[in-house]
């Protein structure tokens, strides 16, 4: 088992606090593996093992769907001693009133709460008044380049090969541990695809046009990184003769944002200081996801680095925003308590170099500021704008 010390660190800060931890990200992208860290960190600390309570909760092992009393019940035959029980529960979205149950275990017994899920009961919106105020939600993403690395330490290609690597298959654990060619990569990933949008989706919003859901989501990994709209997607399908309305759009990309596929980033105006309700980008959960459904295409990976930073910023703790900044975009505006970074992506300078750096310069505060970019040859400081290679920031331990 390959550490992953980020979560780790962030379940240590939380251990016996008085919250329920919750971890939630798409599915196979390494919750249960980080449950089974905790648990052999646990053992370490001194926990005598009788405390841990490990419970995996799959539609599989129960035709008939488990309730939160079940669930109470089942976990309070292992508590039958003194001392403090650790509760590691894995993918308990399958439980039906998991929140219930949850709660009476932190209220009614000397308990420290863990759990898992992979889709939008376990997100903040839907979370019942049960455990309002007493969670502390982890999101978790597929592998960082850092973790990737550490992954492939075994690995005799070059830094840069590795990267390309990433770039192309993603950071599924499962695909990263392996060796394997384009397609077998794409046929793991689009398996995972498939079983979030049958099992978190199409199911459970009962969608009987599953046609034109799925022109929508090629429609949304086509634009990845692009600003566009509910309306402007609706548009779309009506010039390709398709109709949906403006609202079943809204509705697609909320089950796809709450089953962790995408991810929306918003606008913020750097001239008001407000964040924007209009022309959203969505990235991708894990680049392989655009790979696995369209096919893999040197070309088609302009807007890829972007959604890499995207998350890398998000790892590291910040707020990430589209910045506006009158006529001017800036790809992402990174804030963090009372810091703050500004992010353009480009692939290659010099070509790129003069709009990107123009953008940034017309930011008149002191905040850093960043391109970054794929052009090996083109790293520097220009008027302040720092030049870094996308591997530099990805593996840098401060910007």
């Amino acid at each position: 088992m390959i550490i992953r010390p980020h979560y780790l660190n962030l379940l240590k800060i939380y251990r016996d606090v008085s919250l329920v931890k919750i971890l939630a990200g798409i599915r196979r992208c390494g919750k249960s593996t980080i449950l089974e860290m905790l648990r052999e960190d646990l053992l370490k600390s001194g926990i005598p093992e009788d405390h841990i309570i490990s419970m995996r909760y799959t539609s599989e092992d129960f035709d008939d769907g488990m309730t939160d009393k079940e669930m109470y019940n089942g976990i309070k035959e292992y508590t039958t001693s003194e001392g403090r029980y650790y509760l590691l529960l894995d993918e308990v979205q399958e439980v039906y009133g998991w929140e219930k149950a949850v709660n009476s275990l932190l209220e009614n017994a000397n308990t420290d709460i863990y759990v898992t899920g992979s889709n939008s009961k376990l997100m903040s919106s839907e979370i019942s008044t049960y455990l309002s105020g007493r969670y502390v939600s982890i999101p978790v993403y597929t592998l960082s380049f850092s973790e990737y690395l550490e992954f492939k330490k075994n690995d005799s290609q070059s830094l840069k090969e590795l990267l390309n690597e990433y770039l192309r298959f993603g950071g599924f654990p499962i695909v990263a541990l392996g060796n394997f060619d384009e397609r077998s990569a794409y046929q793991i990933v689009e398996g995972i695809y498939n079983s979030v949008i049958t099992n978190d989706i199409t199911k459970r919003h009962n969608i009987m046009n599953f046609d034109l859901f799925n022109r929508v989501v090629k429609f949304i990994i086509e634009n990845v990184g692009k600003t566009f709209s509910a309306n402007a997607i609706a548009k779309f399908l009506k010039s390709e003769g398709r109709s949906l309305s403006v609202e079943a759009v809204y509705n697609y990309l909320n089950w796809l944002e709450k089953a962790f596929i995408i991810y929306r980033c918003q606008r913020y105006d750097l001239q008001g200081k407000s964040v924007l309700k209009t022309q959203e980008k969505f990235y991708l959960a894990d680049t392989s996801l655009k790979y696995c459904i369209m096919g893999f295409n040197p070309k088609s990976m302009a807007a890829m680095p972007e959604n890499i930073v995207y998350f890398e910023l998000r790892r590291r703790g910040y707020n990430v925003y589209i910045g506006k900044n009158e006529t001017k975009e800036i790809d992402f505006v990174a804030v963090q308590r009372d810091e703050r970074i500004y992010v353009q992506v480009c692939r290659n300078l010099p070509e790129e170099s003069d709009r990107e750096i123009a953008n940034l310069l017309e930011i008149k505060d002191h905040y850093p500021k960043y391109v970054v970019t794929l052009d090996e040859l083109a790293t520097g400081n220009i008027n302040g704008v720092k030049i870094v290679h996308l591997a530099d920031f990805l593996l840098s331990n401060s910007y």
